[in-house]
């Protein structure tokens, strides 16, 4: 009997044994589970970024990477949709937004709830959200609107010397102010919750009827070339040592940039959008391809393609120059992405052979396609092609590889939601007075008083009786032009906040000083007001891409130049290119071009009323007649009314 019980005790001596062992076991398998899942490298920021990017590539399937690829616009997006097909980003186009005057908080709420689709997957890889900020964040209300590109491309940067009074022009813009506008810009952005922006436009348009000619600095590649300094303003100073081509994104004040589009857009046939540009390889690489060796050197993380053709072949099917040349021989190692359902217009009429498109715009070398809507339709047939290797898995790994590494780079998967903390950014005083800065020094002045007479400008605050008058005087609308709240611009007063011409005019006169303002006098009106001198604002209303492309480029109404043959008039021009202006200078006293100031009016009247002096040269030939068209500056019949780099100069004055 005691042998029994010994042996008994022997078996459950054993038994607790083989369980502890079990634990322990168990206990070990657990430990190392949690190590394993500590040790995650793609979600590791101390790993080296080439790691991360190989080991998420690693554990992603086919229809994850896919997704990846595909940028669906926010209308059709939802969490859940995210979250199904693995969608990697979304994009607000031209006037898509949360609703009609959103706050910052309400886009912050809006992009959060789209990323916490992208966080509940399977690997957590976060999207990116993108939106054209061209401008300044242009298309929330309450934004700073800076001067569009055209108006930056007219200042100078000026060298004062100290040991003596002289100032020395240095020429083809102000890089450093629109570096400050591309560091405003970024606060502004991601002070709505988002972190890539769809800018900027370095064209360089040789051809003022093209309808996108405002978001080209010049038509002289080197001014658009010094103003690529706005891309570190937007994503924050390259390191040094930095290798070229590698994107970079300096943390949360900051955004992904990317320039477009690539390449030559600005220089198609008689300015139509979208349309062919014929030149010479030698040509394009000149003139058009210039600015995109320094956009990538600076560390640009994306870039655009161009709608419009090279010597007829698409640019979103050329693989010469987007594979070839773009990534092979300039080493730009971010990605690169559609335009707007670009893929669809390979072919014509747009979406004939979509099959086709999908595959063109793959193997040329686009890593990200902007659908924006018919998602579904896009991602079943580059599956179907990728699965019956009609497009090899070495091209879908190439672009997700790119996608990854502008995503690391700006640290999305550390930081994926926005949060409030820049929500006083949007609109700041700070942004309004660097725009008011930008319009003063974006003013061309391109006549100052009648031959043998005394100069108009600057104009007398004190004067007892002034007329505003003009379609552009009192419209904040029309002074912001297109890519403004909507995709085509808008009118009036009421869709953002900002300072018309007519409001700073009245801020700045005396208070003794009456302000009149008509639109478009009568003769007699004007005949009979007693007005000291007129401020006369026209030119052209809101557009943008083709709606913009023009073969006459008049004025919306030049009606109330008729103004200026009974009173001493300052014009001041309102429009995102020149415009026929020709048949009316000999009457006009003073001629400013004005460009599209955005919202800061308060600038021009700055400068009218010579709290500052005018700076600005012309960064486009100012044509006499369209019949010229194209001309642009160093061409063998060069004979315009304004030259290119034309601007007069006055000082401040200061007793004013």
């Amino acid at each position: 009997m005691f042998g029994v019980r010994q042996k008994a005790a022997q078996g459950l001596g054993s038994m607790a044994s083989f369980r502890a062992s079990i634990v322990f076991v168990l206990l070990v398998s657990v430990y190392i589970c949690i190590g394993q899942a500590e040790h995650v490298k793609y979600k590791d920021p101390k790993e080296p970024l080439g790691v991360r990017i190989n080991d998420l590539m690693k554990r992603m399937t086919l229809e994850e990477k896919i997704g990846q690829m595909t940028q669906i616009d926010r209308s059709v997006a939802s969490a859940d949709v995210i979250q199904k097909y693995f969608i990697g980003s979304l994009l607000s186009g031209g006037g898509s937004v949360p609703h009609l005057q959103a706050t910052a908080k309400e886009w912050v709420d809006m992009v959060n709830g789209f990323q916490k689709g992208a966080m509940s997957t399977r690997l957590q890889i976060p999207m990116i959200y993108g939106i054209d900020a061209v401008h300044g964040h242009n298309n929330v209300y309450k934004a700073t609107i800076f001067p569009h590109n055209v108006g930056l491309g007219a200042t100078r940067q000026v060298m004062k010397f100290k040991l003596i009074e002289h100032f020395r022009d240095l020429g083809n813009g102000d890089p450093e102010l629109v570096k400050r506008i591309g560091e405003a810009t970024a606060l502004e952005v991601r002070a709505t919750g988002i972190p890539y922006v769809f800018a900027p436009c370095v064209a360089v348009c040789r051809d003022p009827r093209w309808g996108r000619c405002y978001e080209s600095y010049s038509e002289d590649p080197k001014v658009v070339k010094a103003m690529t300094e706005i891309i570190p303003g937007l994503q924050g100073q390259l390191p040094s040592g930095s290798s070229k081509g590698v994107p970079f994104v300096a943390g949360n004040r900051h955004v992904a940039a990317c320039a477009k589009h690539y390449v030559g857009d600005g220089g198609t046939h008689d300015g139509i959008n979208e349309n062919n540009t014929i030149i010479s390889r030698t040509g394009l690489l000149r003139i058009h391809m210039a600015p995109y060796y320094d956009a990538v050197y600076k560390g640009v993380s994306t870039v655009m393609i161009s709608y419009s053709s090279w010597n007829g072949k698409k640019m979103h099917a050329n693989r010469d120059l987007v594979t070839g040349y773009l990534k092979n021989y300039l080493k730009f190692r971010g990605f690169v992405i559609s335009d707007w359902q670009g893929i669809d217009r390979i072919t014509s009429p747009a979406h004939a052979n979509y099959s086709y498109s999908v595959h063109a715009g793959i193997h040329a070398g686009i890593d990200m396609i902007m659908v924006p809507y018919n998602y579904t339709e896009f991602i079943e047939e580059l599956t179907r092609q990728v699965k019956n290797k009609l497009i090899p898995m070495s091209r879908i790994d190439d672009a997700v590889g790119r996608i990854l590494r502008v995503k690391f780079v700006m640290g999305l998967f550390e930081k994926p939601y926005g949060d409030y903390s820049l929500v006083d950014e949007l609109g700041s005083q700070v942004h309004r007075e660097l725009a008011r800065e930008a319009v003063r020094k974006s003013l061309v002045l391109l006549k100052n008083g009648k031959p043998g007479t005394k100069p108009v400008l600057p104009l007398d605050k004190k004067a007892p009786k002034i007329l505003v008058a003009g379609t552009h005087a009192d419209n904040l609308g029309y002074q912001c032009g297109g890519w403004t709240i909507q995709w085509q611009g808008v009118t009036g007063n009421n869709d953002t906040k900002g300072t018309t011409i007519l409001s700073a005019v009245k801020s700045t006169v005396s208070s003794k000083t009456e302000v009149v303002f008509e639109e478009n006098p009568s003769p007699d009106f004007v005949k009979k007001g007693e007005f000291s001198y007129a401020i006369v604002a026209v030119g052209e209303a809101p557009y943008a891409e083709t709606q913009g492309d023009s073969m006459n480029l008049t004025m919306l109404s030049p009606g109330p130049l008729s103004v200026c043959k009974y009173v001493k008039c300052a014009v001041v021009i309102i429009s995102g290119r020149p415009i026929v202006i020709e048949p009316y200078v000999s009457q006009i006293d003073a001629l400013v071009a004005a460009w599209l100031p955005g919202t800061e009016g308060q600038g021009v009247a700055d400068v009218l009323f010579g709290d500052y002096g005018f700076s600005g040269k012309l960064p486009r030939t100012w044509f006499k007649s369209v019949d010229q068209l194209p001309m642009n500056v160093g061409d063998k019949y060069y004979d315009p009314l304004y030259p290119f780099g034309y601007g007069l100069t006055t000082s401040p004055a200061n007793s004013n």
